[in-house]
């Protein structure tokens, strides 16, 4: 520091040490003109040395002046350039109209102050929008340096990893459980959260003052891949409960033919016997086969909700009513008022209620609990049990995927249908607390 100081100071020294060697020099000739022009009139030396007084004073006043003026200008612009480095902005050059190569340069300054002014401005203001996008960004964002520490994370992401932002910094990936994200391939799906959601990894490379970065954004996938496995399945059962509805029928019917048949027919008993038996068994399996793929059909064919404005305490009243297994304890909550389809929230409320009253009575249990409230413009209605929990979570609402002995595999996945075509979604999660099961649903106000 002290060399980058002292070489400017001997530049400027050496400067004006010139500017008054040549104001010197411009000098002289007069100089010795005056002592010429006195020697040939014969003055006297004291007034040689009074004359010659004068002009030196002249002169040095003359030189000081002319060597002011420009040492100022240049001062000036000095000045300018160093708060202009220092990242002040507000300084600006005198003399930038004037017309000659001093204003020219003043001129320059300040445009040149002008443009990092502007530029000073606009990086505030695009640090400032960034920050504002990655503050309301629902996709968690992460970014680390070739040293895998995190210089980058935005609220989705710190709440993704359950820490705060300032928690966050400055921590590896490794200890941040991203180590994995970070030596996979881009466009990769992971499960990662409580909820065991399913993740796009999107994952690319930049450089910050010549060191390089990755970033890594995660999209939530979960429901795009729960709605087109949905939409595949709904195709398989449209195709299946078609084909299988055309050839159960005419089975159906030749079997009751032929068991009428076998009625007027006159035959051994045993032989009759063994005849009824079996077409009866054909008619019976058939009628059932036929009814299990029409209700599987109900989930491919379920048509949008009809809405109209209706009371969520009364809907749930008469839910609780309807199951006569269990004595449901039903928690009143605020006054709610649903622009809904009470059909097929009804039918939607049943299955999860049904399934709540299976689960505790599997576990010899009596409690299920029914509540709502009101928070973030939804009304959040939740069903508990006393059964032994959920063992797989993953496949809760995948059609046709059930735990139980008798069950179909349709009830959540019509449920979670239902919510998502009000604008909603059904969690279905174990209790933090003790044994059981909560299932939450969520149905906008609006």
């Amino acid at each position: 520091m002290a060399s980058e100081r002292s070489t400017p100071a001997r530049a400027r020294r050496s400067v004006v040490r010139r500017a008054w060697l040549f104001c010197a020099a411009l000098a002289l000739p007069g100089f010795v003109l005056a002592v010429i022009f006195a020697i040939r009139e014969n003055i006297d030396i004291e007034e040689i040395l009074l004359i010659g007084g004068c002009l030196l004073v002249y002169f040095g006043l003359i030189a000081a002046a002319l060597i002011d003026s420009f040492t100022r200008s240049l001062q000036t612009l000095s000045n300018v350039i160093a708060s202009l480095r220092e990242g002040d902005y507000s300084f600006r050059a005198r003399g930038a109209q004037a017309r000659d190569p001093l204003g020219e340069l003043a001129a320059e300054v300040n445009a040149l102050a002008d443009l990092l002014q502007k530029q000073r401005v606009r990086s505030l203001e695009a640090t400032a929008l960034l920050a504002r996008i990655l503050e309301v960004m629902h996709a968690p964002l992460f970014a680390f340096d070739r040293e895998d520490v995190l210089q980058l994370i935005n609220a989705a992401g710190a709440q993704l990893l359950g820490r705060t932002e300032a928690r966050s910094y400055g921590r590896t990936a490794a200890e941040l459980g991203l180590d994995v994200l970070l030596a996979a391939q881009d466009q990769t799906i992971h499960s990662m959260g409580a909820k065991s959601a399913r993740w796009l990894l999107r994952k690319t490379t930049f450089r910050q003052d010549g060191v390089p970065h990755t970033m890594l954004l995660l999209a939530d996938v979960s429901v795009p891949l729960q709605e087109e496995e949905q939409a595949a399945w709904k195709r398989l059962i449209r195709v299946l409960g078609h084909e299988l509805s055309n050839s159960l029928a005419p089975i159906k019917s030749i079997a009751g033919s032929l068991l009428a048949r076998v009625e007027a027919m006159p035959a051994e008993e045993g032989a009759a016997r063994d005849f009824r038996r079996g077409l009866g068994v054909i008619e019976s399996r058939a009628d059932s086969l036929h009814r299990f793929v029409q209700s599987y059909r109900q989930l491919a064919q379920l048509p949008p909700p009809k809405l109209r404005a209706g009371a969520l305490g009364a809907l749930l009243e008469r839910v609780t009513l309807l199951e006569q297994r269990l004595p449901v304890r039903l928690d009143a909550g605020p006054s709610v008022t649903l622009h809904a389809d009470p059909d097929q929230l009804e039918q939607m409320f049943i299955n999860l209620l049904a399934n709540a009253v299976d689960a505790t009575l599997e576990n010899n249990a009596s409690l299920v609990r029914v509540s709502w409230r009101v928070a973030d413009s939804a009304a959040w209605i939740t069903i508990e049990d006393s059964g032994m929990g959920i063992a797989n979570t993953e496949n809760l609402f995948v059609p046709f995927y059930t735990t139980k002995q008798k069950g179909s595999g349709v009830g959540l996945a019509l449920a979670q249908q239902i919510a998502r075509g009000h604008g909603g979604e059904v969690t279905l999660v174990n209790d933090e607390n003790g044994a059981g099961a909560r299932a939450t649903v969520r149905l906008p106000l609006a």
